[in-house]
């Protein structure tokens, strides 16, 4: 049910972000988010930046009403103009690294300098060991930022500890994910038959691990021949440009190799949510051996806890923090025996897979978008309340004289994000109904 509000104001919500049909976990995540606000609050106008990564062009919908070059500076600078010509109450950033241009994707800070309205931004990214340029980026756009949001305690911390942020900035507000009703007959409509099915899903990169996972199916098939590994997900575009179908090759090579291609199915392909449901609830087992522990979120985990699936993963931050209090099972880094033991443990025992999905079940809750739009604007209000009409003062970032060469793993660091997968109660404001303060804000720190 819509959200009841007390008085009238324009309610005009601005994302800024990567939108679907591009390919991506942030852009599933802006979308999903800005269709549950949409849909809780009928009355607010929520409309999309939409970043445009280099050389590419995409179909938007309607609610896409600019676009940004992601390596063009200029275009910053007019989206900013868009922004505070057409009034937005409040501008929530999807950040990631990756998604902007410049050093540390620095570029953004010359549109967020500029705007006279609020600013919420959502990190789907925390390093707990930034380089100079990603701590530089990232204090200023935390200073920048009325309010920001983490999706998990995990999150919060590293914000207060590495970027000195404080505990009343920050909003913790849980990775959304949809209503997955269980679908009767999804294995036989993906031609699988009574086969138990091991799931990974989300856009395939070197840093997911999913080599680990086959690994461990001659194993599991020793135990359990009747089983199948669905791999579902393309190449993520940025890993593709520059490496092409590398790693997609590497793992169905190994698959043949270790005689457990049979068993393997790799779905090359960007599933819809009408898809993405009949394979989640085909899935008896989900897994997310990924490999980097700072992860700080990821969608298609908090799908599979969502959709009360039994789960298995390495232990990244946010995988400690979801599945905590026995809701899903964590295993060493690379150890695809470990992997192997408790799928087969899993296999085994009905009743601990049981009780692992209703666990995970249980957590959902709070989860489903309704709920997390309604914090969203909740945390949009709270922002609202400090709002300020002169532009953000701030010192441009210094130039390194050298600077880092872009390995391999940075790329893939700054980039590859999931999400793949993965998030009120008083009055937005506005400019006819809450007088602007005009104070500055605070001057950005210098850079160390």
């Amino acid at each position: 049910m819509n959200q009841v509000f007390t008085a009238g104001a324009t309610r005009k919500i601005a994302m800024l972000g990567n939108h679907v049909p591009r390919q991506c976990g942030i852009a599933t995540f802006t979308t999903d988010l800005s269709d549950a606000i949409t849909a809780e609050f009928s009355e607010f106008d929520c409309f999309v930046v939409a970043m445009n990564d280099a050389g590419r062009r995409h179909a938007y919908p309607p609610r896409v009403r600019f676009e940004v070059a992601e390596s063009d500076i200029v275009s910053y600078r007019r989206a900013a103009d868009f922004l505070n010509v057409n009034k937005a109450d409040v501008v929530c950033v999807q950040h990631e690294y990756g998604i902007f241009g410049g050093k540390a994707g620095s570029h953004i800070l010359d549109l967020l300098r500029e705007l006279r309205m609020p600013i919420v931004t959502t990190l789907h990214t925390i390093l707990g060991e930034p380089n100079p340029l990603q701590r530089r980026v990232m204090d200023e756009l935390t200073q920048l930022s009325e309010r920001l949001v983490v999706m998990g305690a995990q999150g919060a911390a590293l914000l207060r500890q590495v970027h000195g942020v404080p505990e009343h900035k920050i909003d913790v507000i849980p990775h959304g994910i949809p209503s997955v009703p269980y679908a009767s007959g999804s294995k036989d409509r993906l031609g699988i038959g009574s086969k138990s099915v091991i799931l990974t899903f989300g856009l395939l990169s070197p840093d997911k691990g999913i080599e680990h996972v086959i690994d461990a199916l001659p194993t599991v098939l020793a135990r359990y021949p009747d089983t199948v590994y669905i791999v579902l997900g393309v190449t993520h575009p940025h890993v593709k440009e520059r490496y092409g179908e590398t790693y997609r090759l590497m793992l169905e090579n190994r698959a043949q190799r270790l005689g457990v291609d049979s068993s393997t199915i790799f779905h090359n392909r960007f599933v819809n949510p009408g898809e993405l449901t009949e394979f989640l609830s085909a899935a008896d087992i989900y897994v997310t051996p990924y490999l980097k522990p700072e992860q700080s979120t990821s969608g298609t985990l908090a799908y599979a806890v969502g959709s009360g699936k039994a789960v298995i993963s390495t232990p990244y931050l946010y995988a400690l923090e979801l599945l905590a209090e026995g809701r899903g099972i964590l295993v060493p880094w690379r150890n695809s025996e470990a992997i192997a033991q408790e799928v087969v443990d899993l296999l085994s025992d009905d009743a601990k897979r049981l009780a692992l999905r209703e666990r995970a079940a249980a957590h959902r809750h709070s989860m489903v978008w309704p709920a997390v739009a309604r914090r969203y604007v909740q945390s949009f209000e709270r922002a609202c309340g400090r709002r300020r009409a002169a532009p953000r003062v701030s010192r441009a970032l210094p130039v390194p004289a050298r600077p880092a060469r872009m390995t391999r793993q940075a790329m893939q660091d700054g980039s590859t994000g999931d999400r793949q997968v993965s998030q009120r109660h008083d009055l937005i404001g506005n400019a006819a109904t809450m007088p602007y303060n005009h104070t500055r804000r605070p001057q950005a720190r210098s850079p160390r």
